[in-house]
C-alpha cells in the first residue's frame, strides 16, 4: 500500500507566505486569548484596534492498493498566529479582546464543520477532489463569516450585535462539540 500526504493552509482575513518556523498554537476551549499572544507589529495605517490571524491547517494521507484508494486519514487544526496578530496598546481593553477571541472561535467553528463534512466521506477515486472542494468551500465560508461578523458588529462597536454574535457562535460550537479541536 502506498501512502500519500497533502497539506493546505488557510488563514482567515490575512495572507502571508507559509513559513515552517512560524509560531502557532491550536484553539483550546479552556485557553482564551490574552493580549500577550498578539506579538505582531500594529498597523498604524488603520483604525483597527487589533487583528487576529487565525486559520485552518489541513492535511490528508491516502492509502492506495494499486490505483485504487482504499483508505484515508486527515488532520484539521484551528491555529492562531501570534507573530501575525497585533493590537494597539492604547485601544486594548477586555471588550476588544473578546471580539478578537470570537474571530478565533469562528475559525474553530469552521474547523469543526470541516471535520464533520470529512467524517461523511468514504474512500473513492474522487477523494482528493472532494477533500479539496470541501476545504475551499469551508475556507470561503469562514472568510465570509469573519467579514459579516465585523460588518454587523462594526468591529465590536455595536455591543448589542457583539453580544448576539457571541451567543450565536457559542451555540454553534456546542452543536458541533463532537468535532472540536483536541
Amino acid at each position: 500500500m502506498i501512502r500519500l500526504f497533502f497539506a493546505l493552509l488557510f488563514v482567515t482575513s490575512f495572507t502571508f507566505a507559509q513559513d515552517k518556523d512560524l509560531e502557532t498554537f491550536s484553539w483550546q476551549e479552556d485557553r482564551p486569548l490574552v493580549w500577550a499572544d498578539f506579538k505582531g507589529k500594529p498597523n498604524p495605517n488603520t483604525d483597527a484596534a487589533a487583528l487576529t490571524a487565525s486559520g485552518i491547517s489541513f492535511g490528508f494521507s491516502i492509502g492506495k492498493t494499486g490505483n485504487r484508494i482504499t483508505d484515508f486519514s486527515t488532520t484539521v487544526e484551528c491555529l492562531f498566529y501570534p507573530s501575525e496578530s497585533w493590537y494597539k496598546v492604547e485601544d486594548a481593553d477586555d471588550h476588544i479582546l473578546k471580539h478578537e477571541q470570537l474571530h478565533f472561535n469562528i475559525t474553530e467553528l469552521h474547523a469543526r464543520m470541516f471535520r464533520q463534512q470529512i467524517s461523511e466521506l468514504r474512500a473513492s477515486s474522487q477523494l482528493k477532489t472532494q477533500l479539496n472542494s470541501l476545504y475551499k468551500a469551508i475556507s470561503k465560508a469562514s472568510y465570509e463569516m469573519q467579514n459579516k461578523y465585523d460588518d454587523e458588529t462594526n468591529h465590536s462597536i455595536n455591543k448589542e450585535q457583539q453580544a448576539a454574535w457571541q451567543n450565536y457562535i457559542t451555540a454553534e460550537l456546542k452543536k458541533l462539540e463532537a468535532f472540536k479541536t483536541q
